[in-house]
């Protein structure tokens, strides 16, 4: 059953929306009712808003069904840029992010810093992972690596970010760890595509040769046999159905990277309605139901909301934008 306070909520939302005036009540806070995906249909962000739209329903934390709005391009800047300008006090709006998102505002492709918005919550993290097709000539990541620094140009890699985004980043620090010089970083052939799943299929077409992207966009290529991991970019194995793949870190190469997902409102949002998505967000999280949805798409649980999760993110921010100078990507 639906909790008191979701209870007095709702039927204070229905009453005065019978009168149109839903909007005109100070400190009112409606359940969350949309979350924008920034990217095309079947990305990690795209999961994102279902995944968890599906179980606030379920859960009984939200009055009806969650809207899933895709919202694609620039990376997730053109969904910031829409909230910002048209959305910012929208108590009911909840919009997927991750260390993607971060990456692109610690490097300043987003109209705005992390003072625009406000930081929900994390509710799990993915991990990156590096493939190749299964018929692909390379057995190990040492094999792989050998070959890009060499020749920093003989493979094209591809993921679902940009130039200097979070899968690139990874790549990039994976070819340091192995040894290919400071001037010779920006040489790695990168190409993008807009998310994970549309990356291994250019390469399962001969379009492109490796892929480093999140292990939970492509579980289901994992699972059908159509790729070869090379690496999970995780400090420890997985746990199941992933235990068997070899972590980075188990062949010589200490490089981990973790890719969070999480929620952002609009920066005008009440501190009351702003405490009450997050309080929403984690009886989410806290919830079995959540536990399993994270471990079936490789996502390992991990909350952090409200202010913690704000602190953390603005030291993401500065640690990403460190990161970013250091292999060159900003200057």
């Amino acid at each position: 059953m639906p909790t008191m306070k979701h209870a007095t909520r709702g039927l204070a939302a229905s009453a005065l929306l019978g009168l149109g005036l839903v909007t005109s009540m100070p400190g009112h806070a409606l359940p969350i009712s949309e979350c924008i995906a920034p990217a095309d249909p079947g990305g990690g962000w795209d999961f994102t808003c279902r995944s968890v739209g599906r179980l606030l329903l379920d859960l009984e934390l939200t009055d009806g069904p969650v809207q899933v709005t895709n919202m694609p391009g620039g990376v997730g800047a053109v969904a910031f840029a829409n909230v910002e300008s048209n959305r910012a006090d929208d108590s009911d709006l909840i919009v997927a992010t991750s260390t993607v998102g971060v990456t692109q505002i610690a490097q300043g492709k987003y109209p705005g810093g992390a003072d625009t918005m406000r930081w929900l919550a994390m509710l799990g993290t993915d991990v990156g992972v590096i493939l190749v097709d299964d018929e692909s000539e390379y057995q190990s990541l040492e094999q792989l690596l050998d070959t890009l620094v060499e020749d920093p140009g003989a493979l094209a890699v591809a993921g679902s970010s940009g130039a200097g985004g979070w899968d690139h980043i990874r790549a990039l620090m994976l070819a340091k760890a192995a040894g290919m010089p400071d001037d010779q970083i920006g040489s790695l052939r990168w190409v993008q595509f807009d998310g994970g799943g549309p990356a291994v299929t250019q390469m399962m077409g001969g379009h492109v040769d490796v892929v480093s992207t999140d292990l939970g966009e492509i579980a289901g290529f994992i699972e059908s046999g159509d790729v070869r991991v090379l690496a999970v970019l995780s400090e420890e194995p997985l746990p199941e159905p992933f235990a068997e793949l070899p972590t980075a870190a188990s062949q010589g190469y200490d490089v981990a990277g973790y890719n969070w997902r999480g929620f952002y409102t609009g920066g005008e949002v009440s501190d009351e309605d702003y405490a009450a998505m997050v309080e929403d967000l984690q009886a989410l999280y806290d919830s079995e139901e959540w536990k399993e949805v994270a471990q079936q798409n490789g996502l390992v649980p991990l909350w952090r909301g409200g202010d913690e999760f704000d602190a953390f993110v603005r030291k993401s921010i500065d640690e990403v934008e460190a990161i970013s100078r250091e292999i060159g990507v900003i200057q």
